[in-house]
């Protein structure tokens, strides 16, 4: 992938992970497939690593995004503790210390569509 096509699908990631809801939370994985690479999860997960060093209008809500077991694979880039307090203070149920309850809060991009 050409470092444009890259940038072009990163900001596409941005788009999508800005809509999140409140309250919810979704995978990589779901948001490869509205994207149209069906499995470019790991794509996706390099996006997110390199969001910081796009300067972007909006808020992005990164710590609503998670593997597709629920876990907070990506707290690594919080400081502390940071990604699941987030979480918690917007309401979402852990089923362990470090995996969400994707049943319950689970957010399909493709709902974008509707």
């Amino acid at each position: 992938m050409s470092s444009g096509k890259a940038n072009d699908f990163y900001e596409c990631v941005y788009e999508v992970v800005a809509q999140i809801p409140h309250g919810k939370v979704t995978s990589y994985g779901a948001i490869a497939k509205y994207l149209g690479v069906e499995s470019g999860a790991r794509m996706v997960g390099y996006a997110m690593n390199n969001y910081q060093s796009y300067d972007l209008e909006f808020e992005l809500p990164a710590h609503r995004v998670l593997n597709r077991l629920g876990q907070l694979t990506g707290r690594t880039h919080f400081e502390g503790d940071t990604m699941r307090e987030r979480l918690l203070q917007e309401g979402v149920v852990f089923k362990e210390e470090y995996t969400v309850d994707m049943e319950k809060h689970f957010w399909d991009p493709m709902d974008l569509e509707n």
